[in-house]
């Protein structure tokens, strides 16, 4: 037996979320159906993280076991004859049989996307949060800088979870830019993130951004009850872009697509 991890990539319009849910289309779901027709095995696809309905990703991770001996550029070239045209298997690599992509993962990487200053662009639609009015992109940057990352219980931003669920989470960077002149990127690193907690910071601003809030009230939210903080923006602007593993644990190289030059 050997686990093979993958690099995903997928558009995720037409997905109910990347988890298996009982006749729904997921990603999962899509993986796992690619995978029986490639080998014949019926084995579990399990994700570094959840990623909701209409939810993309750039560098999604998932493992799967299996007894056949398909070396990894030939996995991944397999898969995507099998997968549909809006997920790719971007590359493919062994693992270490215990290797678990949720746990062993360092920190997680997500862009959210927002366009501003125009007309809403039904072409755009699927892929960015549109908003007609400028956005103070200076007010935005300068509440995300005053986040902390040292540890903190970010169950404000938090959509719904079980009791007890752990809430502490270590983050490592929000930045807001002015990717072009009507598109502005939140790009948020951090050791893991509950359910919502991007969209919710994402919202909150671009509260900010329209002079709604401020970004000393934007960096209080973080003291408020569970739930409060946001608005949770639309999925559609969030984008899963890189899960970090310590150094050695993967070797995408030698299982990717093109020429080895892409960036993991």
């Amino acid at each position: 037996m050997r686990r093979i991890a993958l690099l995903l990539e997928y558009e995720g319009t037409a997905f109910a979320g990347s988890q298996l849910q009982p006749t729904r289309r997921t990603v999962q779901g899509d993986v796992e159906i690619a995978w029986q027709r490639f080998t014949g095995e019926t084995s579990r696809a399990n994700f570094a993280g959840r990623t909701d309905a209409g939810v993309h990703a750039r560098g999604q991770v998932a493992t799967i076991d299996s007894e056949r001996d398909y070396d990894a550029q030939t996995c991944r070239a397999a898969m995507n004859h099998f997968l549909a045209d809006d997920v790719v298997v971007r590359a493919a690599a062994d693992v270490a049989t215990a290797f678990d992509a949720r746990r062993r993962a360092s920190s997680r990487v997500y862009e959210y996307e927002i366009e501003d200053g125009r007309l809403r662009s039904p072409l755009n639609r699927d892929r960015a949060w549109q908003r007609e009015r400028d956005l103070d992109v200076n007010s935005m940057s300068a509440a995300a800088k005053g986040l902390p990352t040292d540890e903190r219980d970010w169950a404000a931003f938090s959509g719904p979870v079980p009791e007890g669920y752990p809430t502490v989470r270590v983050l490592h960077r929000c930045e807001v830019h002015r990717s072009d002149p009507r598109r502005i990127t939140v790009t948020m690193e951090a050791s893991g993130f509950l359910p919502h907690q991007v969209r919710r910071t994402a919202g909150a601003l671009v509260d900010v951004g329209e002079g709604k809030s401020t970004p000393e009230a934007f960096i209080e939210l973080i003291d408020g009850a569970p739930g409060t903080a946001g608005p949770t923006a639309p999925p559609q602007g969030l984008t899963l872009m890189q899960v970090h593993y310590p150094p050695g644990v993967i070797d995408w190289t030698t299982g990717c697509a093109g020429d080895g030059t892409e960036e993991f």
